[in-house]
């Protein structure tokens, strides 16, 4: 059984308080045990938290601590809703995805072809062999979504960065032992939205990046016009972020960068009464945190999302979330966002995000590619 399968005991989360009120009602929930996909360097936080083995940590407990924060059942009216919706990406800026097939993926990052395992490429490729042979770097060993492999460079070797643009942002590329390279393209669809609704607004929006990653999310809001907290708990990551503002030209954008784990970050905004109009999260499968922590998407991801739904201000934007290589469907995550936002009003819309192949131009359309599960709240 792979690591990320692992349930092992979870430490209780100190600290967190109790929430209710006359509407709502405490229900059973266990308390949470703060992420560890936060940590990680070069996604591989996002990976290498998953990467490593789980031993289960000795429970500890503090009289003085108070009790955790519980899960909230919600009355009201669910919001109405919109299945399946389809978040479809045929690239964008230095992007596309060229080719797939027999379990892998030809893309185009800048001037550099890449290949990469993709387990759900279950049909035959497009391009004939010469063209895939042609490629400048392939990823190599395990090939499950969170393995660790390395890159083997099909001519010469190639420089452990280049440049990248998406969405008039630019930040650096970066082959990783965990096959990313530092952005997630399926993203693309929920980066342009939130673009246009920041440039639409008639006042700065602030928007909430969890699990940021190597901020070109965080980068684009900014440029767009956003006061924007991005938090992921890797120092690395956070590190490269700040590479990618300055290559962005952004440095004097109101970016927070905050190195913590997600959940203990979003427990204290909670409790200070701070307030986002956009939230974007997009949490692992499994992960653990930096004092041994556990985290589990399936165990922990109700009361995540519960607390999000507290921090949105009174006119936000949407609440978007994101999940990837988990054994479920999209209705799992609709339906939990439905009941969170249970007498928000508003509209939830859930589907998956794909890439659609754009061939050696970039301008073929082929074939699309599911990558993530979503799920969106946005208000009438």
């Amino acid at each position: 059984m792979k690591n990320k399968e692992r349930r092992p005991g979870a430490k209780p989360f100190p600290g967190a308080k109790a929430k209710g009120s006359g509407a709502e009602r405490p229900a059973t929930a266990k308390p949470y045990a703060s992420k560890g996909r936060d940590e990680r360097p070069a996604r591989p936080p996002r990976r290498e938290a998953e990467a490593t083995k789980a031993k289960p940590q000795p429970q500890t407990h503090d009289a003085s601590s108070e009790p955790a924060r519980v899960l909230t059942v919600r009355n009201g009216d669910r919001p109405t809703e919109r299945v399946p919706l389809i978040l479809e990406s045929s690239g964008a800026g230095d992007f596309h995805l060229i080719d797939s097939g027999d379990g892998l993926k030809l893309e185009q990052y800048g001037p550099y072809r890449i290949v990469r395992p993709e387990a759900q490429a279950l049909w035959p490729k497009a391009l004939p062999s010469h063209v895939w042979d042609k490629a400048d770097a392939v990823f190599t060993g395990d090939t499950d979504e969170d393995g660790m492999g390395r890159w083997r460079f099909q001519r010469e070797a190639l420089g452990e960065t280049w440049p990248l643009s998406l969405l008039g942002v630019d930040f650096h590329g970066r082959f990783t032992a965990f096959r990313h390279v530092g952005v997630f393209p399926e993203q693309i669809a929920h980066w342009s939205w939130m673009k246009q609704k920041i440039e639409a607004a008639d006042r700065p929006l602030k928007v909430l990046n969890l699990f940021g990653y190597t901020g070109v999310a965080s980068l684009v809001a900014a440029a767009a016009g956003a006061e924007v907290t991005h938090v992921d708990a890797s120092k690395k990551a956070i590190g490269w972020a700040r590479e990618n503002q300055s290559l962005s030209r952004l440095d004097k954008a109101p970016i927070r960068w905050i190195c913590e784990d997600a959940m203990k970050f979003i427990l204290r905004e909670e409790r200070r009464g701070h307030h986002y109009d956009i939230i974007l999260t997009d949490p692992p499968k499994f992960g653990r945190g930096p004092n041994g922590e556990v985290w589990q998407l399936f165990d922990h991801l109700p009361l995540m999302l519960d607390i999000c739904r507290e921090l949105l201000a009174p006119k936000a934007v949407g609440l978007v979330l994101t999940a990837y290589s988990i054994r479920a469907s999209f209705y799992s995550i609709h339906e939990l966002m439905r009941e969170t936002m249970r007498g928000k009003g508003g509209l939830v819309e859930s589907g998956e995000l794909v890439i659609r192949e754009a061939g050696l131009d970039g301008k073929t359309p082929g074939r699309a590619l599911s990558t993530s599960l979503f799920s969106r709240w946005v208000p009438k």
